[in-house]
């Protein structure tokens, strides 16, 4: 199915009250599962995995290594937003639990209505919802924010909210999505929509805010800010919904502080000096040797590594398919047999990862051995326009386990070069039918990751390839990255237990070539177009399973990436003044769940 232009339709999409179509059943619901029933009844006073009695009270300091920020506003293109903007400020029509699949329950709506089709989804909002500023969130409110953020918000709202047909308000707490095909998860992904209040918004614009201090509806709001330097969050005393059965034993600190780092070796002794309280540690190196010191020695920062169930998704060298060296298959598949899993894990990594393997690693969703039955009737329809190894073989990326060596690996490259058309002149690889050598710059902004790439660069050099590895800051990375100008980057493709209308902003052809999408590769297939639809059209959980395999088949053989690593737990540090929950939900650890130690 071709994604539906939704701009051109929104002089149609806004109506109050109007002709309705024919009453059908509806079932009035607290909560919402995508398969099955949620996990919470309506009567639930909180999520398992928090603390109710969780005291209110302290500080939590953070940190972020990057070039700083010069907006408040997470939602559009422009510009790079503060930390924790969309975490703390806006509340969303639902709350999705972090032990289920994909289950939400009502926060600004009260309750929601759908028919078994799923058709359509109405929502009845609290009359108690209050936005920061006192003024009460309304069913207008939530229909211009549809309107604000699929016009002139991040193109993603375009694509994520595509099959919503026409938005009716009913009455101030009560309005109705109507949707223009079958997709059974939009009731859910409507419940994500960041409301924003219009009154605030409609003499503003939006797209062109910069630091202007937004009004939210959220638990939080931005007490004060030090320019690309730091922000600092204050909880809301009198926070409408902090009593509601979604929030109770969560949002616990009175501040949350970002502070800002241009160099991650000075934010790592910034946090062994207490400068900050918490870290996600990404560095194995760090990991296996810097956490040592008084204050570890007297137990005065725990070190902990929690399990989690969620997928790991892909991260991978991704190759930008728009650009003409990247634009057969042989030649993506041969640069994958360059880089030294095995020896980075080895020498770099104290051999804390597992290889990835699949879009969907660490998860039932992965595509694993042949295909099944099931995959295969949904493969079979596109055999003559898929590699025939997505029928054949299993599929792995290049290793160098079972006696391979690296030499063997790059005569494997050298052959694929070649029925790609390519020869060694002079020493350098060249294209026979056009004579250019085979050049590309592997962008990056992280230090730390040349380390990685230098030895990959040095095996592809051996091939007669030349190649730069450019390191910028992060501000200039991220507008390079938006707009799709660069050869090579290391991304991360993360995915949900229950993938649907986000994986068009990933694959989706329509999404090849606008700015600030996350199809990084440039993929225009139309084979992975229509099992798109069908992953987003699945209508119980094993169906989703068979489909987003054969989608991920699909994806693997065709090289859009070169997988690298990934890793089954969260590796986490933090001063003693932080208590957390003792259970982790499957979605893994969430600070909005952790409380600051009550003084003794």
């Amino acid at each position: 199915m071709k994604v539906p232009a939704i701009w051109a339709l929104l002089a149609s999409l806004f109506t109050a009250g109007g002709a309705l179509a024919e009453e059908v059943p509806v079932t009035v619901k607290h909560g919402i599962a995508m398969h099955g029933e949620p996990r919470y009844g309506a009567d639930f006073s909180h999520f398992e995995y928090v603390n109710p009695q969780a005291p209110k009270g302290g500080t939590l300091r953070l940190h972020v290594v990057a070039n700083g920020f010069d907006t408040f506003n997470p939602f559009v293109i422009r510009g790079v937003a503060a930390a924790g903007v969309s975490t703390y400020v806006y509340d969303t029509l639902l709350e999705s639990s972090d032990d289920e699949p994909f289950s939400a329950y009502g926060l600004i709506a009260e309750s929601l209505e759908t028919p078994a089709d799923r058709s359509f989804v109405i929502f009845n909002l609290r009359p108690e919802a209050r936005f920061q500023d006192g003024k009460p969130i309304t069913a207008d409110d939530v229909a211009f924010s549809f309107e604000l953020l699929t016009t002139k918000g991040h193109p993603f709202f375009r694509s994520y909210y595509s099959d919503v047909s026409q938005v009716t308000v009913e009455s101030p707490h009560r309005i109705r999505f109507d949707f223009g095909d079958d997709n059974r998860e939009l009731p859910l992904i409507l419940g994500q929509l960041p409301i924003l209040p219009k009154h605030f918004w409609a003499e503003r614009e939006f797209d062109r805010a910069g630091l202007t201090i937004p009004v939210g509806s959220g638990p939080y709001r931005i007490e004060s800010f030090d320019a690309g330097r730091s922000v600092t969050y204050r909880r809301v005393e009198d926070y409408w919904a902090r009593d509601l059965p979604v929030n109770r034993g969560r949002h616990n600190f009175n501040q949350i502080r970002y502070d800002y780092y241009s160099d991650s070796t000075v934010a790592l002794e910034a946090f062994k000096a207490g400068h900050y309280d918490f870290r996600l540690e990404s560095s194995a190196k760090d990991w296996a040797t810097a956490y040592t010191g008084d204050a570890f020695r007297r137990g005065r920062v725990t070190v902990e590594e929690l399990d989690h169930g969620r997928p790991a998704g892909m991260q991978a060298f991704v190759l930008n398919t728009r650009k003409p060296q990247f634009a057969d298959p042989k030649v993506r598949q041969a640069l994958a047999y360059a880089f030294d899993f095995e020896w980075a894990n080895r020498n770099l990594f104290h051999d804390q990862y597992s290889r990835t393997q699949s879009f969907f690693e660490n998860s039932d969703l992965a595509s694993t051995g042949l295909p099944s039955e099931q995959e295969l009737a949904i493969l079979e329809p596109y055999r003559d326009r898929l590699p025939p190894e997505v029928f054949t073989k299993v599929y792995t990326p290049p290793t160098l386990s079972d006696g391979q060596t690296l030499r063997d690996n790059l005569r494997t490259a050298m052959q694929l070069l070649r029925e790609a058309g390519y020869e060694v002149r002079n020493g350098k690889m060249t294209h026979r039918p056009t004579g250019q050598p085979l050049r590309f710059e592997i962008l990056l902004h992280q230090k730390n990751f040349e380390r990685i790439v230098l030895p990959f660069k040095t095996n592809l050099e051996r091939l007669g390839i030349d190649v730069e590895v450019r390191l910028v800051d992060t501000n200039q990375y991220v507008q390079r990255v938006r707009a799709f100008d660069f050869d090579i980057i290391t991304q991360v493709l993360p995915q949900s237990n229950s993938p649907g209308n986000e994986q068009r902003d990933y694959w989706h052809s329509d999404n090849a070539e606008i700015q600030g999408s996350r199809n990084f590769m440039g993929i225009r297939n139309p084979v992975v177009d229509e099992l798109l639809e069908l992953v987003i059209r699945a209508p119980d959980r094993e169906t989703l399973v068979h489909r987003v395999r054969a989608l991920d088949r699909v994806l693997l053989w065709n090289h859009y990436v070169i997988p690298q690593w990934y890793l089954g737990v969260d590796r986490i540090a933090y001063w003693n003044q932080l208590q957390r929950p003792e259970q982790v939900p499957k979605a893994g650890f969430n600070l909005s769940n952790w409380w600051a130690r009550e003084p003794d």
